[in-house]
């Protein structure tokens, strides 16, 4: 969300950056909501000043011994008058936040403009494409022809969009989470969190995903949401806190269940793992001053390349243009992992910085030493990775033309030594 002290001050300089993500113009709008509910409070403090006039005029009538009713009435209308300039000054100020709520973040300047992911650019690319000399498969067909990949049973279960992994492969899943839990962990310093699936309203009014994008999420009947990425809960644990300089940066990691309705993704990888509403994802989140930001997205990004890396996966790293990005951040790195069954990289991970647009919505603040007034944090967040994309990288890329597949190193100990996954006899 934005400081509308900051739009009144710099509204051309917000409607280009509007304008960057591909919105129209908001700053006059913003600004004369602004303008109506400053007026209305102003009038509500012109009545109360009054009042408190007329009830000294009450105190000296009665002193005086004059009839004060006429006085009384005034006094009594007062009150009636300011407590309903109050409550339009609520309405007007609800409808400025809710306003300000559906608005994207601005892209910082450098960032490059662009409709979609066609225009955005690449920075960098590791490790060798593998060639084969023998006909690639994708992931799905890997999977079932071990038959430890069951999307038929999975859809008699739940529907589409489902997979059922069993023996090796569920537990090659495991072993992935594990790994970059690890890794985070005891090499990139992030502590682990075990957060609820289940979130209120507020938690996801402040990391940006409601009130806009209701229609990408599942709800309860009671009311909670099924979290779409361990970001939600991870970003709110300093929601409302006024945090001490000394405790920051804060680095959070978790392994969660997600859920995502995919609207707007029919027809989009209708086989296989790449886009289900149900995956399982290890997420990183961090906390930091403003100063230290950016460094921090570079951070980031490196720990979520190290998986890849130790795992041998040949990836590419994009800056995401201005239309490509997601609502609330301001820059975006999309580390993409190569896929031989598609002959193309494929999204595993997003990294990206919010700067305080988040910490707005969430009010998470924090104090410098020796300031009185806080500051709002920024906030970070970035795949560290999607679990079943990169299992779905595994097979694809140690895939053999027996139809076994190899267990990459790094995550043999976590497989009881297991080298190759063999068809099921």
């Amino acid at each position: 969300m934005f400081d509308i002290k900051w739009i009144r001050d710099n509204p051309d300089q917000f409607d280009t950056g509007l304008a960057r993500r591909g919105q129209e113009a908001q700053a006059e709008r913003l600004i004369a909501l602004d303008t109506e509910r400053r007026d209305i409070l102003t009038r509500a403090q012109d009545v109360q000043a009054e009042r408190n006039k007329l009830s000294k005029e009450i105190g000296l009538a009665k002193r005086e011994g004059r009839d004060a009713s006429d006085i009384m009435e005034k006094v009594s209308q007062s009150k009636n008058l300011q407590a309903e300039l109050e409550e339009q000054a609520k309405a007007k100020e609800a409808e400025l936040e809710n306003a300000l709520m559906s608005l994207p973040n601005l892209p910082y300047a450098d960032v490059p403009d662009g409709k979609d992911e066609d225009d955005n650019v690449e920075i960098r690319k590791w490790g060798d494409v593998p060639s084969f000399d023998f006909e690639v498969k994708e992931h799905f067909d890997i999977g079932e022809k071990l038959g430890q990949m069951d999307f038929e049973t999975a859809a008699k279960l739940s529907g589409a969009r489902f997979v059922l992994l069993s023996g090796a492969l569920a537990r090659m899943e495991r072993a992935l989470a594990s790994y970059m839990l690890d890794l985070h962990t005891m090499q990139h310093g992030f502590t682990e969190v075990n957060p609820p699936a289940l979130v209120k309203d507020a938690a996801l009014y402040g990391t940006g995903q409601l009130p806009k994008f209701s229609e990408d999420l599942f709800r309860t009947e009671e009311g909670f949401w099924m979290i779409p990425t361990a970001e939600v809960p991870l970003t709110n644990i300093v929601a409302g806190e006024i945090l001490s300089e000394d405790y920051l940066p804060r680095r959070y990691t978790a392994m969660t269940w997600c859920f995502r309705s995919e609207a707007g993704s029919a027809g989009k990888d209708t086989r296989g793992m790449i886009r289900q509403h149900q995956f399982s994802k290890v997420e990183m989140v961090c906390v930091t001053k403003p100063e230290e930001s950016d460094a921090e997205l570079e951070r980031m990004t490196g720990c979520a390349e190290a998986v890849l890396q130790g795992l041998k996966l040949p990836y590419r790293v994009i800056t995401l243009c201005t239309g490509d990005m997601g609502f609330s951040a301001r820059r975006t790195y999309d580390i993409e992992v190569w896929l031989p069954g598609q002959d193309r990289y494929r999204e595993i991970s997003s990294c990206s910085t919010t700067g305080d647009f988040q910490a707005r919505r969430m009010k998470a603040r924090y104090r410098a030493e020796g300031e009185k007034k806080p500051q709002f944090v920024h906030t970070l967040n970035g795949s560290g990775l999607a679990v079943g994309r990169c299992l779905v990288a595994v097979l694809e890329n140690y895939q053999q033309a027996d139809g076994s597949v190899i267990v990459p190193e790094v995550l043999r100990p976590y497989m009881g030594g297991l080298e190759v996954i063999e068809p099921n006899k």
